[in-house]
């Protein structure tokens, strides 16, 4: 009887163990995130364990450890990047109630498999010296096609993400032939050579190297919050970001997401970090910190609300930009796109 009791001491004192953490693989590179973490443990006693690292890496590291893997999130920026883990078949469906009631279906993967936390927008910053107001009053990313535009326009290299699922939204919206045929007139359009992150796009043109760049949206807050510096705080001043689409379809969203991996050894855990993180409370701190749009109805950042609170946004599902991810990087690879 002793030895029963001891064995059953031992299984209840193992899963407490067990019970009192989550271990996160991110490839988010906020410094705010770190607060967050801090923050579920503060309210649920359990302690996060973070494993950052390229998105591409650690999914070759989950891939490596398979069955024995510790990982129990994976956390990470855009959807073609979550469709990557789940094309492996890596991720279970997630089964919080919470989660399905904050999360619109367009902003999920399939099976329920992943799940947008925040969103972010692909948009255009220009000189208003340079651009006018009849160029700029109905833009879309169908009209940076255009002749007006040569030797004008900054965008980064077809290798980035978050080209690939534009390029890919523009594919489920208007087909591969009509995009591909936009993609050869954007390079044509290009002022360089595609070179640098995002902000080195809005660099370009408060420089006057370009007059407009197709960037994401919480780039801009994070040069208007000071935090990267004088010199890019003042670029941020020089240039105006404006939704393209806002006549027709709405402007590009894509999204921050986590989900729940396949073999994870705290399930209940993980899904209680995802309920987290879509709490309004958790929402509001992350979007003030991250510059990003929030899922929750909570308040922008004072950053981003100075650039407008309402735009219409593209509700095409997200799931659609990983599914097209290859296609679109074909599209783009035949287009010159560099």
């Amino acid at each position: 009887m002793k030895k029963v009791f001891s064995i059953i001491l031992i299984s209840v004192l193992t899963q407490g163990l067990i019970a009192k953490e989550v271990n996160v693989y991110t490839s988010r590179h906020y410094d705010s995130d770190d607060a967050l973490y801090q923050e579920f443990t503060n309210e649920t006693g359990i302690k996060v364990n973070i494993i950052s690292g390229k998105g591409s890496a650690l999914l070759e590291r989950l891939k490596f450890e398979g069955t024995n893997s510790p990982a129990d999130i994976f956390f990470t920026v855009d959807a073609g990047n979550l469709w990557k883990v789940q094309k492996e078949g890596l991720f279970q469906p997630i089964k919080s109630k919470k989660v399905f009631s904050k999360v619109p279906i367009n902003l999920r993967g399939p099976n329920n498999e992943w799940t947008a936390v925040a969103k972010r927008s692909r948009v255009f910053f220009y000189n208003p010296k340079k651009v006018s107001a009849d160029e700029i009053k109905n833009i879309s990313y169908e009209s940076l096609a255009n002749d007006n535009w040569k030797d004008r326009i900054v965008i980064r290299s077809s290798n980035n993400m978050y080209n690939q699922s534009l390029v890919a939204s523009l594919i489920a919206k208007n087909g591969e032939k009509e995009t591909e045929a936009w993609a050869k007139a954007l390079v044509r359009n290009l002022a360089r050579k595609p070179q640098g992150n995002d902000r080195a796009q809005i660099m370009a043109v408060a420089n006057g190297e370009a007059d407009l760049a197709v960037a994401n949206s919480y780039y801009i807050g994070i040069m208007l919050s000071g935090n990267a510096g004088i010199d890019q705080l003042n670029a941020a001043k020089k240039v105006k970001m404006t939704f393209p689409n806002q006549k027709t379809s709405g402007a590009h969203v894509n999204i921050s997401g986590a989900g729940i991996l396949k073999n994870a050894p705290n399930p209940e855990n993980a899904n209680l970090f995802m309920e987290f993180l879509l709490s309004d409370k958790v929402q509001e701190i992350m979007v003030k910190k991250s510059y990003e749009y929030p899922i929750a109805d909570v308040p922008l950042s004072s950053e981003m609300a100075s650039l407008g609170v309402d735009f219409k946004e593209d509700n095409s599902s997200v799931k659609r930009f990983g599914e097209l991810n290859p296609a679109a990087i074909k599209l783009m690879d035949r287009a010159g796109w560099k």
